[in-house]
């Protein structure tokens, strides 16, 4: 059994191990290791395209994860005051939204923007006073929507977990004395779940970060980080594309071990 497991993360993490070693060649083919250099990372960051695709990437990641938040948190909060029934409903569709493959939520979403812009644009070209009405399509929008729904729902697990295990004493003793709702949230409750909210956050910004398979579907003309790499390997594997491979996930590791301290903070003392 131990060599079993041994072989299982040595299958996972070996690979990943290999891309880290192979972003430090000293030469130009990615498969034949002849010295030690940090020249890709430079010439990374220094390439144009992949700094745009870079700064793409963070701006739909902080901006889906802001709104998975904010969203994710009021869907908490919302189910936390319903029927046991009614939650357990809707925690199972939370539930599904996570565990549905990315492609099926890349085609999804594709033929839902597409439906919804086909009824939008001709109204709002019929309404319009000028000559070029807006239009609705593919791009920034639809990446942030589609990342910020599916994240939402992983935000919202996180804060009812933690709402789970919140001492209901101090909010009725908070009413007790004649304190209002928001000031109960904002003096009891906000404080107690923050580490969630954050947590959930930073998984949230991980996801879009690293995310190929919906981004592919919805992204228009506009290219993310994950789309410029795998549009460049296409061309063949380089140790440029190793360095970016391990910043990455140098960035995805941070992140959720940042998460996992911070969800480690959610736990009730005693």
């Amino acid at each position: 059994m131990r060599a079993f497991i041994v072989a299982v993360f040595a299958f996972l993490y070996l690979p990943i191990a290999l891309v880290v070693l192979f972003s430090l060649n000293a030469g130009r083919h990615a498969s034949e290791l002849t010295g030690f250099s940090t020249q890709w990372y430079g010439k990374a960051l220094a390439n144009p395209f992949l700094v745009e695709a870079l700064k793409n990437s963070l701006f739909i990641a902080t901006t889906s994860a802001l709104l998975a938040a904010v969203f994710g948190t009021a869907a908490a909060l919302g189910l936390a005051r319903v029927n046991i029934r009614t939650r357990t409903i809707f925690d199972a569709l939370l539930g599904a939204a996570i565990v549905v493959p990315g492609v099926v939520i890349g085609i999804s979403t594709l033929v839902a923007l597409v439906q919804l812009f086909a009824v939008v644009n001709p109204f709002v070209a019929s309404i319009w006073p000028g000559s070029t009405p807006p239009r609705l399509a593919l791009g920034y929008g639809s990446i942030v929507a589609a990342h910020g729904l599916f994240s939402m729902a992983l935000v919202s697990m996180i804060v009812r977990t933690r709402l789970g295990s919140l001492d209901r004493n101090l909010v009725e003793a908070s009413s007790d004395l004649y304190a209002t709702p928001l000031t109960t949230f904002h003096s009891i409750v906000l404080p107690q779940i923050m580490p969630a909210i954050l947590a959930g956050f930073l998984l949230a910004f991980t996801f879009s970060f690293d995310d190929f398979i919906i981004a592919f579907f919805v992204a228009g003309a506009q290219t993310t980080l994950p789309i410029y790499v795998f549009a460049s390997i296409r061309r063949g594997i380089t140790p440029e594309i190793n360095a970016i491979a391990t910043i990455v996930l140098c960035a995805s590791v941070l992140m959720v071990v940042f998460a996992q301290l911070l969800l480690r903070k959610t736990k009730p003392s005693h």
